[in-house]
């Protein structure tokens, strides 16, 4: 067990932090590739991106991991490149006005997400939705200077693990919705099912105090999404879509 914990804290924080390249790159080379982003579910880089934004603000209280702190720096660039070319390859609406517009009524083109929340048609929202979240941590931080115990570094300490633990459901459903797995890349899903072992692993066999509970319980759920993941693509493969063909879009999922 010491053998094993020792190569654990040896292996475990170079894959976490190498875990943003392994993971996404190929699904980014892909749409690039294929010149399209169907399948792919846009909430995926969301997701991310919000999630790391507040685990980056949530350092200076708490002083996790040095290592969970380099991956989530990490993973913030390499999404928003993820989010810029699923942005610029999305595919067409096929006819569809999901966006309100002068004239016409809220329930005819609601998307069903207040304010078309990332479902935006033009690509600026979403990234002044990034940089205004920046903004507002900074203001917040510079007014409160939390630490480690101020009620304000807990939340948005567990409010950041808490949506990055959603990651899978946006996929799960697009793939449920749809029967298949198609446009999502199964490299991405090996790297999130052995992220979750090596995650799993390095929590638990850290030190005391090292990786608060948060981590723990939020990796937890996330690897039973990703196990669902995996049940998914042994159920529906990747083939051609048989459910709703709407749902195929990253837009909608």
């Amino acid at each position: 067990m010491a053998i094993l914990s020792t190569l654990m804290g040896v292996f475990a924080p170079i894959f976490l932090i190498l875990s943003p390249f392994t993971s996404y790159t190929d699904q980014i080379l892909s749409i690039h590739r294929t010149r399209t982003s169907a399948g792919f579910a846009l909430d995926i880089p969301g997701i991310m991106l919000t999630a790391s934004i507040l685990k980056i603000f949530y350092w200076p209280g708490a002083r996790y991991d040095m290592s969970l702190l380099v991956q989530a720096f990490l993973m913030l660039g390499v999404q928003m490149t993820l989010l810029k070319v699923a942005l610029d390859n999305r595919p067409a609406w096929r006819g569809e006005r999901p966006f309100t517009e002068v004239g016409k009524s809220l329930a005819e083109n609601s998307t069903g997400r207040p304010f078309d929340f990332w479902r935006w048609k033009q690509q600026r929202p979403y990234w002044e939705y990034l940089l205004f979240l920046v903004f507002g941590l900074l203001v917040l931080h510079t007014l409160l200077q939390p630490d480690g115990s101020s009620l304000y570094t807990r939340f948005i300490g567990g409010l950041g693990l808490t949506i990055e633990a959603t990651l899978p459901l946006p996929q799960l459903y697009a793939n449920y919705r749809a029967r298949s797995c198609k446009g999502f890349r199964v490299s991405v899903l090996a790297n999130w099912l052995f992220g979750d072992m090596m995650k799993m692993g390095y929590f638990f066999a850290s030190e005391a105090g090292r990786v608060p509970w948060a981590f723990k319980l939020c990796g937890m759920f996330q690897a039973g999404c990703d196990a669902c993941l995996g049940i998914q693509y042994w159920m529906y493969g990747e083939g051609e879509t048989t459910g709703d063909l709407d749902t195929r879009f990253p837009m909608r999922t």
